[in-house]
Formats: C-alpha cells, structure tokens, sequence
C-alpha cells in the first residue's frame, strides 16, 4: 500500500509526459527533465497531454511504485503552471484534491499546522 505522509517532498512535472513510458522511462524523465534523483524518495506526478490521465512514481526503499488514475469521464480541472521552472512543490494535501479531480488553489482549507492549545495548568 502506498501511503503519502505531510512529510514527504512531492513534485509535480509541469509538462505532459508521454504515458507509454513505464517506471524506467518516468525515472528517466525525473532525472534528465526535474533534474531529481528518482531514488530520493519524493513523489513524482505527471500527466498526459490530453490531461485525463496522471501517474505518480515513488521509491519506497525496495523498489518503485507507479500509480495511475485514468479519468472514465473529462480531463484534470487543475494542473500546475510554470514558465520558468519543468518542475512544481505541492503539499500533501494539495495533491489528494488534485488526485480526485479537484483543484488546490480553490480548496479553502485549515493551515497544515495550528498551535497547541493552551489548557487549564495543572499545579
């Protein structure tokens, strides 16, 4: 099972990948285009052109997953833009609504991080 922790570094390519590229092909990509090491543990998200489809390649430590949501219905509503960098930083929580069709930059959501709370102190 795959588990995609706050902690964990996700990158989004911000291009079109071709998706008849498997992990090899994708961890290629990671490499010569993001200019990441495939092995470091972050997550890797693309897209194909017609963007109704995304997959996500992660090492876990004994080998790599690739992930892919194909959409039955429509293309992704949100994809990240870049005209300067090939590669995007997205939160966690930013990458689940971009996973069920949503779009992050709409999401009205709580800080990742709030303060404790400062209760009654016991003597």
């Amino acid at each position: 099972m795959l588990s995609i922790a706050p902690q964990m570094r996700i990158l989004v390519a911000v291009e079109p990948a071709d998706f008849r590229k498997g992990i090899d092909g994708l961890a290629g990509m990671c490499r010569n285009v993001l200019r990441e090491d495939p092995f470091s543990g972050c997550v890797f998200v693309f897209r194909n052109r017609l963007a109704t489809a995304i997959k996500i390649l992660v090492y876990d430590g004994q080998g790599f997953w690739l992930c892919q949501k194909r959409l039955s219905k429509g293309r992704f509503q949100w994809w990240p833009a870049s005209a300067a960098a090939a590669v995007r930083e997205l939160d966690a929580r930013d990458l689940q609504l971009m996973v069920w069709n949503g779009d992050p930059s709409r999401g009205a959501m709580q800080p990742l991080w709030r303060g404790l709370r400062k209760g009654p102190e016991i003597s």
